[in-house]
């Protein structure tokens, strides 16, 4: 749940308002009615010796109309023939008001006011319901999830109760619209949280406990059309021998991917940390205050971005947040995911009907495919395993049952609990898992990755990410047609020298061949 920052900003003006009573301009120019009617009795020596101290002292119960009363009386005592004294005076340190204390209430309430909004409460500013970034979620709107990382266990009630939040006063954060609204209750969810089996747990333990023998047998709260399920029932087997050729330059390295995710990813690092490099990362990119951040340990994957009532939000799975990956996974999500979605907000094929209009292809494998790119992009050691693996799996999973995919797959990787992952994403929509089958949507990962290295020398990488969710096939002839202003690049992009000379090490380092490439894509 994201906490209003209403809820946790106290108001700071309040805090300090009753420690300055005393310093107040009307408390220093307010008389005590009785000084007037009687003087005061004639003090001894001891007694002026005291009244010296707690005036030249910290002026804790006094103020200006008492050093009147004082002087008053003193020239009263005058007229009666009493030796008159000098009136006592402050030391200038006490006339000078504290800096953190100066200025009125009303300029304390003014400088509130003006804060940002995620730090000022009940005075933050409401959004439009739909505008650049925060979208609405309604029909052909531009950013239902980045389904590169969604996650089969992200429960729907996730949201509600499970993701751990940081505190509006410290969190990227967008004010709630005042048009936003909860989905309506017959609203589908996104299909790979509707893929996500109810019995998930149960009959993981039952596989585990019959030493890897059971098929899962997995059911759904809403099963999906055979039409959806028919349209990932084919895997592909284009690019296997690159997916095998990157898995082994891996295992070569570095003996194992155990190993692998250790030395490159680094150590997992605490929340505080990760909320650090979340709130660097939205810096880099200017987006502080427009997507809403959370953390969670309910995901099997890295990061998952949806729109909830109106706010782009980026739920990060603890449990992955490595030293070195982390800033790639932001790459992925923000730099890639949502930059592309604002910048296809302004353009006239924003809807599903522009599209149409225009004759676009669609969005994948491009969009996916630069995503993946990028969470690899700047790292010393950039090995596209996880797309790699990924593709490999579901191209075997389509002729094996559950427990055949889960032994094959241990050439790969020996983790129990990482090989469930692997098979559990290859076989979800299937209820009998011990029949052939495949949900062949993790293929576009890999299959985006190598058709973008393959022409990587003739995209324009800022056009592309400026015309929004576009093929790269279309941007020569949609580029006179875009509306480029207010459009975003990600910082890593705006060198595309650079950003090239990061492309061709990728490739290197895979020992990818572009002349294979140019072989399977003409």
């Amino acid at each position: 749940m994201v906490l209003d920052s209403g809820e946790v900003v106290m108001d700071q003006g309040t805090s300090v308002g009753s420690s300055r009573d005393l310093l107040e301009p009307g408390n220093r120019d307010a008389k005590p009615t009785a000084a007037k009617s009687r003087p005061p009795p004639k003090r001894s020596g001891v007694a002026e010796k005291k009244e010296k101290v707690s005036h030249n002292g910290l002026p804790a119960q006094t103020n200006s109309g008492q050093v009147a009363e004082r002087r008053s009386s003193s020239s009263s005592a005058s007229k009666v023939g009493a030796t008159p004294r000098p009136p006592l005076r402050r030391p200038l340190s006490l006339e000078m008001t504290p800096r953190r204390l100066r200025g009125s209430q009303e300029q304390m309430a003014d400088r509130r006011i003006v804060q940002p909004p995620w730090r000022s409460g009940s005075a933050a500013p409401s959004l439009p319901a739909r505008s650049l970034t925060s979208p609405s979620l309604g029909a052909g709107g531009w950013m239902r999830r980045s389904e590169s990382t969604c996650s089969v266990n992200y429960s729907l009630g996730l949201r509600a109760s499970r993701g751990q939040m940081r505190p509006a006063t410290s969190m990227p954060h967008i004010a709630k619209g005042t048009g936003s609204a909860a989905l309506p209750a017959s609203s589908r969810p996104c299909l790979l949280v509707a893929l996500r089996p109810l019995n998930l747990e149960q009959e993981k333990q039952a596989f585990f406990q019959s030493d890897f023998t059971y098929e899962p047998q997995f059911e759904y709260a809403e099963p999906e059309p055979r039409s959806v399920l028919e349209k990932y029932r084919e895997g592909s087997g284009l690019f296997l021998e690159q997916a095998v050729g990157i898995m082994e330059c891996v295992l070569k390295k570095f003996g194992s991917y155990e190993n692998f995710e250790e030395v490159t990813g680094g150590s997992v690092l605490p929340k505080s940390q990760v909320w650090a490099a979340v709130r660097k990362y939205l810096q880099k990119e200017g987006c502080v205050g427009e997507v809403v951040v959370r953390l969670s340990d309910e995901l099997l994957s890295q990061a998952v971005m949806v729109v909830e009532s109106c706010r782009p939000t980026l739920t990060i799975n603890l449990a992955g947040a490595r030293q070195h990956w982390l800033e790639g996974m932001l790459r992925h999500e923000i730099g890639t995911h949502y930059l592309r979605g604002v910048n296809n907000n302004l353009q006239p094929w924003a809807s599903t009907e522009g599209r149409k209009q225009f004759g676009l292809k669609p969005a994948n494998p491009t969009e996916e495919g630069l995503a993946s790119l990028h969470s690899v992009l700047l790292r010393k050691q950039p090995y596209l395993w996880r797309a790699a693996l990924l593709y490999y799996t579901v191209y075997h999973a389509a002729s094996m049952s559950f427990s055949q995919l889960f032994g094959h797959i241990a050439r790969f990787v020996q983790d129990p609990d990482v090989r469930w992952e692997y098979c559990l994403r290859a076989k979800r929509g299937q209820t009998d898992t011990s029949q052939p089958g495949c949900f062949s949507k993790d293929q576009v990962y890999l299959d985006g990755i190598l058709r973008i290295l393959r022409h990587r020398r003739n995209i324009d990488f800022k056009m592309l990410t400026s015309l929004g969710k576009v093929s790269f096939e279309d941007v020569e002839r949609l580029r006179h047609l875009a509306t480029l202003p207010r459009t975003r690049i990600p910082h890593f992009m705006r060198d595309q020298e650079r950003y090239l000379q990061h492309l061709d090490h990728i490739v290197a380092m895979n020992e990818l061949d572009d002349s294979s490439l140019q072989e399977l894509l003409p």
